[in-house]
């Protein structure tokens, strides 16, 4: 591997920078808790994890340089985010109480798939790890060990960005679960979800 503590600060920069995947983490951390975020954490991690691997085994080279795949990953993956996103606006209408509990358990059985999902099928994720961690491994030599250490350190970094996030967020939920604040929450992300969608829905190929 070549120059590794560069590759970690670049790493921090990059997992803090917002995503679909910080909009569901804070939907869910402020909506459903400490647990909901932890849940979405596992699930972003789990989907990262994959991510590792299909880099290692050169599947993400196939999904970067094939229009198709890249194009059927990209529109699942942006009807997902739309789906979540229109999701978080529907649950504006729901007012009464007993509706509201019954949401909040579904939201935290659901946690784990959402963060898992969103990130899975973010093609650009895959096309990033192609891309960006080969720049630090030695050229000409076993990539196998190196992949799978950069792989390993950037989901540890994001394990310490999320639950610092988590923690963060759980200091204000009193005020941001305050119900006009709840509204405000699920009328934002659902609308940042729903753009970061259109977004990945647009977004080209790289060749």
């Amino acid at each position: 591997m070549e120059n590794f503590y560069l590759f970690v600060i670049t790493c921090i920069f990059l997992i803090i920078l917002p995503g679909p995947d910080t909009a569901v983490m804070t939907k869910n951390t402020l909506t459903v808790g400490k647990r909901g975020g932890f849940k979405t954490m596992i699930g972003i991690c789990c989907a990262l994890s994959i991510h590792t691997l299909t880099a290692i085994v050169g599947l993400s080279a196939i999904i970067a340089k094939s229009a198709l795949l890249f194009s059927i990953f990209k529109y699942i993956g942006a009807v997902y985010l739309i789906y979540l996103g229109i999701k978080s606006l529907w649950t504006l209408r729901n007012q009464e109480k007993a509706e509201t509990v019954v949401e909040n358990k579904y939201k935290n059985r659901s946690s784990f798939k959402q963060g898992f999902l969103t990130n899975l099928l973010n093609p650009k994720i895959a096309v990033f790890f192609l891309t960006f961690l080969p720049q630090f491994v030695n050229p000409g030599g076993h990539t196998f060990m190196p992949f799978l250490i950069l792989g390993i350190t950037y989901i540890v970094l994001t394990v310490m960005w999320y639950l610092f996030y988590i923690y963060l967020l759980n200091q204000i939920s009193a005020f941001m679960k305050k119900p006009k604040i709840q509204k405000v929450i699920e009328g934002i992300t659902g609308t940042i979800l729903i753009g970061f969608g259109i977004k990945l829905a647009l977004e080209k190929a790289h060749t």
